[in-house]
C-alpha cells in the first residue's frame, strides 16, 4: 500500500477543474507536497461548486474537466513523483433536477417497477406506492403544474411521467396523480417524507451500497481509477450514513487494491475508530480538536463563563442540557420523518403494537437518540453506549421507563431493519442537533465549537496532549491531521485569533460591551458569536461578513430561522455588521482589538501549523492555508486561491529572501513548506514520538516533541504556546532545551547543541523552530 507523507486539498469545480489541478502540481511538488488530494470529482449537479451531490457515479464530471482531466492531473502528478487522493461520496446522490440523475429519473417514473427501486431507501407502503417528493412552495400549487413535452413541469422542475399516464385533454393535476411520486408542499417534509435523505436535506437522497449491485454500479467509475492506476487513495464521506460501515470499508479495500483509505468519521472526546473498520484513520478532526485547545489559556475559562452567563442575563450555559435540547427539537422537528419511520417498524413487529402506541414508541426513539453520546454505534460494537442512552433517557423521561424498556431488545439487533436504520439516524440528528444548531448557541470561545469537538472541553494541558500524541502513533500513524477544511466553521487562522481571547478575557468582555452598546443585537450570546467572528475574520467583505452572520442566527434557530425568518431581528444583525464598516466607532473598535492580538495570533498561527504538520499522522493542507486564510463557515472556506501569488513568494522563499517579521504573510509560508519537505525527504525522522520538556521558568510556554523512534534522534519541534502570557511574564528568559547532538533549524539554517541552549535563541525570529540532525546525525 502506497501511504503519503502529506496531502494537499484542492476543491475541484467548473471555476477550478481537473486541468487547472494539474497546473498546480509543479508549485504543490515545490512546497513539499506528497499527494494531491481531491474533493469530489464524480458527476454532480450542474454548477455545484462542492460535488457532494452526485447525479451519475459512472462518469467524472465534464465540468470538472471530465476523464480528460483526471488523466492530465494524474500524469502531472505521476512525473512528479505524487499520488493522488479522491473524496467518494457513497452514502446519497443528488436529486435536484431528476433529468439530471438517470437512477432517480427511472425511479420517479417507474416507482417499485424501476430497475433502481432497490438502490434507494424508500418506504412505500407509507407513501401509498409513491415516494414523495417536497418541492411545492404549497400543496394549492398543484393547480400551477403542466404538461410538456412529454414530462410534468412546476417552475423549473421536471420530472418524468409514467407510461401510458398521460392522454391529450388530461389536466395536468390529474396526470399528477397516476405518477409513482407525489409532489408536496416542502413543510410536509419534516412529518412526511419516505426516502431516506442525507440529513434534513430533500435534494440528497441516500442510496443503499450494502446491496452489493448497488455498490458495484456506484462504484464502477471509482474501481476504473485504480484498474487503470489514475489514483492511490480514497477519503470517504459520511461512512455515519451507511448501513454497514464495516462491511462497505471492506468491499472498498478489495475493489481498490488494497489502497489507502480514510473516513470522514467524528470522533467524540474518548471515542475510538471501530477496529472493524478496513481504513488508515479518519480526516482529522480529532486532531484539529487537541491542537486547538492545547493553544488555549485554561485561566480564562472562568471570566469568559461568567461573560457568557451574562449575556444569557445570568444563567450560566448548560451545555449538556442544551445539546439535548437542541436533539430533541431536531428529532421533534426537521428529522421527525426519519423517528416516524423507526416508529413504523416498531409497530411491524408481531405483538407489540398491542403493548406500544405509535406516539410513545416516536416519543421514546427520539429522547434515546437524544441522549446519545455519539454520533452512532455499529452493533455489536458500542452496545453499551446504546444501553447508557437509554437508561440516560429513562432517567430523563421516566414516564417513558417501561417503552423504552420494551424498545433497548429490538434497538439491540443490527440484523433486523430497525436496529439497522436507528444506527443510521442517530448521527443525523447529532450531526443537525450539534454541529449545526449548538454550536452556534454556545458561544463563549468559538475556537471550541468546531467539528469533532466538545467546546465543554475548554482546554489541553501540554502533558495530556503528549499523552494523545504518543497513542496517536501508536494506534493511528497514518491517520489523517488537519486545521482547515471545506466543512471548518471557522479556518485554522481565525480560530488562532480567537483563541488570543481565553488569554484577554477582561479586554475581550470590555470590547465586546462597546461593540453591543453600538451596534446592538437582541441576542446576547449572538453577539458574541458575531463579533468574535468579525474579529476573527478582519478585515473581511461586507459581503461575506452579511452572509456569514445571516447563516449563524438562523443555524442557531434562537432568534431567526432558515424556514421562518424574523425580519426584524435580521434587520438588526444587518445593521450591526453594516456599523463595522460604516461607523467609525465600531471599526475602530474592531481594528484595536485586532491590533492588539496581532502578534499573538500570528504566533498561534505559526504554532498551529508546525505542530500539525509535524505531529504523528498524515498531515493535510487545506487549499490556499499555506498563507493566512481567515475564513468562517462554507461556502466562505471554499473562495477561490491565488496559487501564483503562493508559487512567486515560494520561489523569492527559496532564493533566500526571509521574512524577517513572523507576523509577515510569506513566514507561515516558510514553515509550511520547510516542515512539508522534511517530512517528504526524510521520512526516517519522523517514525517515533517522545516529549521534549524544558526547564526554567517559561517552561510551560514551550511545546516540544521529538519524531525519532526509539533512541534515535529525529525531527524536532519547538512551539510557542500561550504568547500573551509568555510577554507579560517577561519573555523566555533562562529556559532552555537540552540538545544530545547538533541540530539545525529548518526556517533560519542556524545550527544549535548539542547541550543546553537557550529557548529565546532558538526561536528568533520566529516563535516556532523545526530542527533536524546535521549531517545525517542522529544521536
Amino acid at each position: 500500500m502506497k501511504v503519503p507523507a502529506s496531502t494537499y486539498r484542492l476543491q475541484i469545480r467548473s471555476s477550478f477543474t481537473l486541468f487547472d489541478a494539474a497546473e498546480t502540481v509543479p508549485y504543490l511538488k515545490s512546497l513539499g507536497v506528497d499527494w494531491v488530494y481531491l474533493s469530489p470529482i464524480l458527476t454532480a449537479e450542474q454548477r455545484s461548486d462542492h460535488g457532494y451531490d452526485v447525479t451519475d457515479p459512472s462518469s467524472v464530471d465534464p465540468e470538472r474537466g471530465g476523464p480528460e482531466g483526471l488523466l492530465a492531473l494524474s500524469a502531472a502528478a505521476r512525473e512528479h513523483g505524487m499520488g493522488v487522493l479522491v473524496d467518494i461520496v457513497p452514502n446519497h446522490v443528488g436529486v435536484a433536477s431528476p433529468a439530471q440523475n438517470p437512477w432517480w429519473w427511472s425511479l420517479l417514473q417507474e416507482g417499485r417497477g424501476s430497475p433502481y427501486a432497490e438502490a434507494f431507501d424508500v418506504d412505500w407502503d407509507f407513501g401509498a406506492g409513491r415516494i414523495r417528493i417536497p418541492v411545492l412552495g404549497g400543496d394549492d400549487d398543484l393547480d400551477v403544474l403542466e404538461v410538456a413535452d412529454g414530462e410534468l413541469h412546476y417552475y423549473g422542475h421536471r420530472f418524468p411521467l409514467a407510461a401510458g399516464s398521460y392522454s391529450d385533454g388530461d389536466s395536468p393535476r390529474a396526470v399528477h396523480e397516476r405518477q409513482h411520486y407525489e409532489l408536496v408542499s416542502w413543510r410536509r417534509a419534516d412529518n412526511e417524507l419516505n426516502y431516506r435523505r442525507f440529513f434534513a436535506v430533500n435534494t440528497l437522497a441516500g442510496i443503499r451500497v450494502e446491496n452489493p449491485w448497488v455498490f458495484d454500479q456506484a462504484h464502477a467509475e471509482v474501481k476504473r481509477w485504480f484498474d487503470a492506476g489514475l489514483v492511490d487513495g480514497l477519503r470517504v464521506d459520511h461512512p455515519d450514513g451507511l448501513a454497514d460501515p464495516a462491511g462497505y470499508l471492506r468491499w472498498l479495500k478489495d475493489l481498490s487494491g488494497g489502497a489507502y483509505v480514510l473516513v470522514e468519521k467524528i470522533l467524540e472526546p474518548g471515542e475510538e475508530l471501530p477496529t472493524e473498520f478496513a481504513c488508515e484513520g479518519t480526516t482529522g478532526y480529532d486532531a484539529l480538536a487537541d491542537l486547538d485547545r492545547l493553544l488555549v489559556e485554561p485561566a480564562g475559562e472562568a471570566a469568559l463563563n461568567a461573560l457568557d452567563a451574562q449575556l444569557r442575563s445570568g444563567e450560566p450555559a448548560d451545555y449538556a442540557g442544551m445539546i439535548l435540547g437542541t436533539k430533541r427539537a431536531v428529532a421533534d422537528g426537521m428529522l421527525r420523518s426519519e423517528v416516524l419511520r423507526l416508529a413504523r417498524l416498531v409497530h411491524a413487529d408481531a405483538g407489540l403494537s398491542a403493548d406500544l402506541s405509535a406516539e410513545a414508541s416516536a416519543d421514546a426513539l427520539a429522547e434515546v437518540i437524544a441522549a446519545f453520546p455519539v454520533y452512532r454505534t455499529y452493533l455489536p460494537t458500542g452496545e453499551d453506549v446504546l444501553r447508557e442512552a437509554c437508561a440516560a433517557a429513562a432517567r430523563q423521561r421516566p414516564d417513558l421507563s417501561d417503552t423504552l424498556e420494551a424498545l433497548l431488545p429490538l434497538l439491540l439487533k443490527p440484523e433486523t431493519e430497525l436496529g439497522l436504520r436507528f444506527q443510521q439516524t442517530s448521527g443525523m440528528v447529532m450531526a443537525k442537533g450539534v454541529e449545526d444548531t449548538a454550536f452556534y448557541r454556545y458561544n463563549r470561545l468559538g475556537t471550541l465549537t468546531e467539528v469533532g469537538a466538545d467546546p465543554s472541553h475548554f482546554s489541553l494541558a501540554p502533558e495530556e496532549f503528549h499523552r494523545r500524541m504518543a497513542e496517536r502513533q501508536e494506534s493511528l500513524p497514518l491517520s489523517m491531521t488537519t486545521l482547515t477544511t471545506h466543512d471548518t466553521k471557522r479556518s485554522e487562522d481565525t480560530r488562532a485569533r480567537i483563541s488570543v481571547i481565553a488569554e484577554l478575557p477582561a479586554e475581550w468582555a470590555g470590547t465586546l460591551d462597546t461593540l453591543r452598546g453600538l451596534a446592538p443585537v437582541p441576542d446576547g450570546p449572538f453577539e458574541a458569536l458575531l463579533w468574535q467572528a468579525v474579529i476573527g475574520a478582519w478585515p473581511a467583505s461586507r459581503e461575506r461578513l452579511h452572509a456569514y452572520a445571516e447563516k449563524a442566527a438562523r443555524e442557531a434557530a434562537n432568534s431567526t430561522t432558515w424556514t421562518d425568518p424574523d425580519e426584524k431581528f435580521e434587520s438588526r444583525v444587518t445593521a450591526a455588521v453594516n456599523a463595522a464598516f460604516d461607523d467609525d466607532r465600531v471599526t475602530t473598535v474592531i481594528e484595536d482589538f485586532v491590533a492588539r492580538t496581532a502578534a499573538f495570533a500570528a504566533t498561534n498561527s505559526l504554532s498551529l501549523k508546525l505542530l500539525q504538520l509535524t505531529m504523528p499522522g498524515v498531515p493535510d493542507v487545506y487549499q490556499g492555508t499555506e498563507f493566512h486564510d481567515r475564513s468562517l463557515a462554507d461556502p466562505d472556506n471554499r473562495r477561490a486561491v491565488d496559487f501564483e501569488r503562493r508559487e512567486t513568494a515560494l520561489a523569492v522563499l527559496d532564493a533566500g529572501t526571509l521574512p524577517a517579521d513572523f507576523r509577515d504573510e510569506a513566514a507561515k509560508l516558510l514553515v509550511t513548506s520547510r516542515a512539508l519537505r522534511l517530512r517528504r525527504d526524510r521520512p526516517e525522522l519522523f517514525e517515533g514520538y517522545r516529549p521534549v520538556l524544558a526547564s526554567g521558568p517559561a517552561a510551560d510556554h514551550l511545546v516540544a516533541f521529538d519524531r525519532g523512534a526509539g533512541a534515535t534522534r529525529g525531527a524536532l519541534t519547538l512551539a510557542t504556546r500561550l504568547p500573551c502570557g509568555l510577554e507579560r511574564a517577561g519573555g523566555w528568559r533562562d529556559t532552555a532545551v537540552e540538545l544530545s547532538t547538533a541540530m539545525c533549524d529548518e526556517l533560519t539554517g542556524r545550527t544549535h547543541g548539542p547541550g543546553p541552549v537557550p529557548v529565546a535563541d532558538i526561536l528568533q525570529p520566529y516563535p516556532v523552530a523545526l530542527l533536524a540532525p546535521v549531517n545525517g546525525e542522529n544521536a
